[in-house]
């Protein structure tokens, strides 16, 4: 043993002297070891740990560590060769417990030294550990690459699985290292055996549901997960439907005849329990006859009549007979006539003394009988005459047919006309929250814009009565007559009752052409404006922007469709509609002022939002980013629409590009129904899903009107994120017993680029109701975004066949204003106008300009490309006013004014007693002090 030991040491020192010799380390030297134990001298070295298996995950190297005690050197050795001194990282301590030095050793392993590596076996590396007496070798631990493969080896296939019946969804995850492990998703959430019983997910990598439930209907999806990856496998769908049982028999009916052979029937139903998610009907018969003898009826027939009787004490005799010749039998009639007969057995001669107090008492009792009555009458018409001040409304009309009924006092949810039995046409226009104009009014005796209507505004800091503002107690103004001028050959200005006896009244209306809506007008020196009703689109056409002596038709169309969309580059998307105005060629004085509605939610950090202009080509150029400043062109995002300041003619478009995943389109939810073509039984609900533009919304609500759709649910708006997930649309709460709904259709699913993309999707739910005289529908829509927002919708309405409502408001015909010319179609009076452009054009040492206007409109962005103009407040003033389009933000401007005075009032500087300039409007002079 000993020998066995000694020859042990010896081969291991000629190692350890061998590896010296290769320089991997120095050799130790007896004198160099004072501080060893005495124990050290019989013991072989221990590991306290030994090199673990290690996984190299992408291109990170792994760390591979050893201990022993007692030991003088650690060593690695990889595949059987050692490893350089120099790639390994020692360190040495002394154990407290046990008094021996431990060392510990640390080698780096790479990804190029594994996949370099040919050999028959995994790569491996172990530690060899030295002391006086002898070597230990630590156990082997292997390194292999980490990866888990795309592709699963078996996906879980869909089934339709009766209830209470097991469920085996079989997946085989990819090929990977370390192996995968799985986890089930039902419709995205984890499944898990601890929380439910009837679930076992340890078999095998299988999902086994023990007995199928309703409940377990789902989409299910595998995951595979290691640690360099997660896969997810195909979604397989599993529904668990329920065959319809019968009821139990009725009892047997009466036979159908009253006489004869007839038949019986008794019924059942397939309601025990009724078919669930497409099962299989009840087989068999729903409906059991019997053939039935009924008896004939017999009626009955009177006997001879009896002899008469001796006359009484009252000089009458008597006879009778009976209803037995034949007696009535099986439902029979009984004998018509009196069973006895009476007669006077004297002729007459019979007289009998009566006593006279009998009438006197019958007399009494009928009189008393009148009075009463009599005073019961005139008592209920004094009451009703004392009450009559509470009105006919109180009396309830149940007291008038003997009975009571109970009151309800539910009021009509607010908004929403379309009830379950009710004869109100829905107002498709319900919850609309665009403030766009959807066209002018007009009215013969009125003017068609009041420019500052009931506002107001008591004005008294002398800045302002420099201005002529405060002469007036109310801002108001009415408009000048409209400015004549001649007119070019080629434009056709004849309208309706003289264009409004020379109001520049155009009544044209959008004109749809195919797959564009256009709208035009005729516009002079004093500007106007074009709106296309219903789409969030106008045109300003600033004063003085059309030369003097000179008019022109401009027009303005919307392009439907999504062409343009193939044509913009990366993730660009169309935030609103394209629009073109025109005609090409045309050339203003002053930048003309656009509005497009958009369905972003405007963020820096989330959205690079651009304005583009279509080149001859038909490619887009980017005229400028909304977050940068040009000369050229201006661009105020707001949060439902842009504003713009245009100097060309041509087609434009709001294009937007996410930066993240919290980047929010707006889309427009709105649920609309109708009784299919051809069925009677059959409903179709239609579930949008569109921009949140007018334009966009405005599209759904005509397709609707020519299907005769109904408008069931307010819409409702839905932040739709860019997160690359999808928007699923689903149909609960369905009465089961009322109504079915074909299988696989009760969620429907739109894909994340069709949602994103496009500026409309739509579903259809085809529902069956069970019987024709059901006649209420109630069930909720949901619409959700994978790990996102969710909307519901409540649907309660009536499906009954009505006539054709009536189209809404803004559908009408008569609808079509949508050019205004002239001074009345701007809510600042022009003379007001002038003398604010007058006064602000033109620094002064008070630094009341321009840009101090530009600064409390809240309009400072951009401050370059008003100095460009030729009068910046002119420029700053029409887009004010394109920015708010109804009179009742006046306030608002004049409060602005108001301020402006106020600064000027406190300013400590000294201005010259007056300063008069000219104003465009010809000449007048404006005190500015």
């Amino acid at each position: 043993m000993g020998a066995l030991t000694r020859g042990s040491y010896l081969s291991s020192a000629g190692l350890l002297l061998l590896l010296c010799g290769s320089v991997l380390c120095k050799a130790p030297r007896g004198d160099a070891q004072p501080d060893a134990a005495p124990s050290v001298q019989g013991t072989l070295p221990h590991f306290i740990q030994e090199p673990e298996d290690a996984y190299i995950v992408k291109s990170n190297p792994i760390k591979l560590r050893c201990r022993a005690a007692p030991a003088l050197q650690i060593f690695f050795k990889c595949n059987g060769e050692w490893v350089h001194q120099n790639e390994h990282a020692s360190q040495e301590y002394k154990d407290l417990n046990t008094g021996l030095k431990v060392r510990e050793v640390m080698i780096n392993v790479s990804r190029q030294q594994v996949e370099d590596f040919h050999g028959p076996e995994d790569y491996w590396c172990l530690c060899v550990a030295w002391s006086h007496l002898g070597t230990s070798k630590s156990r082997k631990a292997t390194v292999r690459i980490a990866y888990l493969r795309k592709n699963f080896e078996q996906d879980p296939q869909g089934k339709e699985v009766p209830i209470n019946m097991m469920i085996v969804l079989h997946c085989r995850p990819p090929e990977g290292v370390p192996v995968a492990g799985v986890e089930w998703l039902k419709n995205d959430e984890l499944l898990s055996s601890r929380t439910d019983d009837n679930i076992d997910t340890r078999a095998d990598h299988n999902l086994i549901i023990n007995e199928a439930r309703l409940s377990d209907s789902g989409n299910y999806t595998c995951v595979a997960s290691n640690i360099v990856a997660k896969r997810r496998s195909a979604t397989a769908t599993v529904i668990v439907f329920v065959n319809g049982g019968w009821s139990l028999w009725t009892e047997w009916s009466n036979c159908n005849v009253p006489c004869g052979r007839g038949v019986q029937r008794r019924s059942r139903t397939c309601t025990n329990p009724a078919p669930l998610n497409g099962g299989a009907f009840c087989e068999g018969m729903s409906v059991q006859k019997i053939t039935c003898n009924a008896l004939c009826p017999v009626d009955g027939g009177w006997d001879e009549w009896s002899e008469w009787t001796v006359c009484s004490s009252q000089c009458e005799k008597q006879r009778s007979r009976e209803c037995t010749s034949p007696p009535p039998r099986h439902r029979g009639r009984s004998c018509e006539g009196n069973t006895e007969a009476t007669e006077n057995c004297t002729d007459g001669l019979c007289t009998q003394s009566m006593d006279s107090s009998n009438d006197v008492a019958l007399y009494s009792g009928l009189g008393a009988g009148i009075i009463t009555v009599a005073i019961l009458v005139v008592a209920v018409m004094l009451y009703r005459k004392n009450h009559s001040e509470y009105g006919v409304d109180v009396i309830d009309s149940s007291a008038l047919t003997g009975g009571f009924q109970s009151f309800n006092f539910k009021t009509t949810r607010q908004g929403n006309p379309l009830l379950l039995n009710s004869s109100m046409p829905p107002d498709l226009t319900v919850g609309r929250p665009y403030s766009t104009p959807l066209c002018f009014q007009d009215a013969a005796d009125k003017e068609l814009f009041d420019p500052l209507p009931d506002i107001k505004v008591k004005v008294q800091s002398s800045f302002m009565v420099s201005l002529g503002v405060a002469e007036r107690a109310e801002f108001r103004a009415k408009a000048p007559p409209a400015d004549t001028f001649p007119r070019d050959p080629s434009c056709d200005y004849s309208g309706t009752a003289d264009r409004r006896k020379k109001g520049l009244l155009t009544l044209n209306g959008p004109l749809s052409t195919g797959k564009q809506l256009r709208t035009s007008g005729v516009f002079g020196p004093t500007g106007g404006r074009l709106v296309v009703p219903n789409s969030g689109v106008r045109l300003l056409v600033p004063h003085g922007a059309v030369a003097e002596n000179t008019s022109c038709e401009m027009y303005m169309v919307i392009n439907h469709g999504e062409a343009s969309v193939e044509t913009l580059e990366g993730c660009e998307i169309l935030l609103g509609p394209e629009v073109t105005y025109g005609p090409p060629g045309l050339d203003f004085s002053c930048p003309v002022a656009m509005t497009i509605a958009h369905c972003a939610e405007p963020d820096p950090e989330n959205w690079s939002i651009t304005l583009k202009r279509k080149t001859q080509d038909s490619k887009w150029e980017e005229v400028m980013s909304v977050e940068d400043e040009s000369t050229s062109c201006y661009c105020l995002l707001d949060s439902a629409s842009v504003h713009l300041l245009l100097d060309q003619p041509g087609s434009y478009a709001l294009v937007g590009e996410p930066l993240t995943q919290a980047a929010v389109k707006r889309l427009k939810l709105a649920v609309f129904g109708g009784l299919e073509a051809g069925g009677a039984t059959s409903y179709s609900l239609r579930v949008y899903c569109v921009d949140d533009t007018p334009h966009a919304f405005q599209g759904v609500v005509s397709a609707e009107r020519s299907q005769g759709g109904q408008l069931l649910e307010e819409p409702k708006t839905l932040p739709f994120l860019a997160n690359t997930f999808s928007l699923q649309v689903s149909i609960q709460d369905v009465p089961q017993f009322l109504w079915s709904i074909k299988p696989f259709t009760t969620c429907q699913e739109f894909s994340f680029p069709s949602v994103w993309c496009s500026s409309q999707q739509h579903c259809a739910f085809s529902l069956q109701r069970f019987s024709p005289n059901t006649s209420q529908l109630s069930c909720k829509i949901s619409v959700r975004q994978v790990k996102g927002h969710e909307q519901i919708l409540q649907v309660y309405t009536a499906v009954a066949e009505t006539e054709k409502d009536p189209a809404p408001f803004f559908l009408q015909t008569d609808c079509s204003i949508t050019s205004l010319s002239g001074p009345g179609a701007f809510n600042i009076p022009s003379s007001i106008r002038q003398r604010i452009c007058a006064t602000f054009d033109t620094a002064n040492a008070a630094g009341k300009d321009w840009q101090l206007l530009a600064q409390k409109l809240h309009l400072q962005r951009n401050l370059g490309f008003f100095s460009q103009q030729r009068s910046p407040s002119a420029v700053i003033l029409s887009l004010w006013e394109a920015r708010h389009q109804d009179s009742a933000h006046l306030d608002s401007l004049a409060s602005a004014l108001e301020e402006i005075g106020k600064i000027h009032k406190t300013s400590p500087q000294d201005e010259p007693e007056s300063d008069c300039s000219q104003t465009q409007g010809g000449g007048e002079c404006v005190r500015t002090n």
